[in-house]
């Protein structure tokens, strides 16, 4: 009896079904969903007001009416841990965006333009890369002032060399390609080459590093309102909530325990479905 052959699967339905055997990576994705959704309700669903004005000082360990606790100031920790959740995955999430922005634009540009001018594209990159990238922030954050806004744009001009190397990677394997040389052939713009056939065929490395630069973004915002420089109060984010902890932190555990729960699982989600993604867009890297 002969069989009826099955239709060959799309890319996108090979790598979903790559993707479902990766369980940890779905754990992770769902888990970023949930974590996503809480913090965009969080104002109706937070215990209390993001002021918290109506207080009584002093810090109170975890009980019926505050869940997490209470900081030295008597601000329910829940409550901050939420809101200071907002402010974490904003700065990964646009961070992110900005050093995908530059990185994306740069090495397109540097591997299909090659000669000189890939040269001294990419020696201003490895320049850029010999300075110490929390030192080039922190000089960003003094120099210019310290801002919201500012945050997102320091931390994302710092995290997008390794962008550019890995996009220029890309193009230079596929700017020799034969459909390179059908579009060529047919007259198209150096312009439409690049952002019509090239650049869409990198979307898969793209997506890849970004869900791993996230999670060093995060790192990297912690460290920086660990030591000031980051995110100022009446705002809270997960790295000042740690660094306040940390001073508190043996009369105090709870105000160090929560919120490190919450920026550490984060970060293990953001790690976990980033290599999902890599065994899943490129089969050729998966350990199974």
């Amino acid at each position: 009896m002969l069989s009826i052959p099955t239709a060959p699967l799309s890319p996108t339905s090979a790598t979903w079904l790559r993707l479902r055997k990766h369980k940890f990576a779905l754990l992770g994705g769902a888990y970023l969903l949930v974590m996503l959704l809480v913090v965009l309700i969080t104002p109706y669903i937070a215990p209390y007001g993001f002021d918290q004005q109506d207080i009584v000082l002093g810090a109170s360990s975890p009980s019926a009416h505050h869940w997490l606790g209470t900081d030295r100031l008597g601000r329910d920790l829940l409550t901050r841990i939420l809101y200071g959740g907002r402010i974490s995955l904003a700065v990964g999430f646009i961070a992110t965006s900005v050093a995908l922005v530059l990185g994306v634009f740069w090495g397109a540009t540097s591997g299909y333009a090659g000669g000189r001018t890939d040269m001294l594209m990419m020696r201003f990159v490895d320049l850029l890369y010999a300075m110490p990238f929390p030192i080039l922030v922190i000089v960003l954050m003094v120099y210019f002032g310290r801002s919201f806004i500012l945050l997102f744009l320091a931390i994302g001009a710092v995290e997008w060399l390794t962008m550019a190397r890995i996009v220029r990677g890309e193009i230079l394997s596929l700017k020799h390609r034969e459909f390179i040389d059908a579009a060529v052939g047919l007259g198209y713009s150096r312009g439409r080459i690049l952002l019509r056939h090239l650049a869409p065929n990198t979307l898969g490395p793209i997506i890849v590093y970004a869900t791993l630069t996230i999670p060093q973004v995060m790192l990297l915002e912690a460290f920086l309102s660990f030591l000031g420089l980051g995110i100022q109060a009446p705002m809270s984010s997960w790295g000042l909530l740690i660094n306040d902890g940390v001073e508190l932190m043996e009369e105090c555990p709870w105000l160090l325990v929560f919120p490190s729960v919450a920026l550490t699982t984060t970060l293990f989600a953001l790690n976990f479905l980033g290599d999902g993604l890599r065994d899943a867009l490129d089969p050729r890297t998966s350990k199974e």
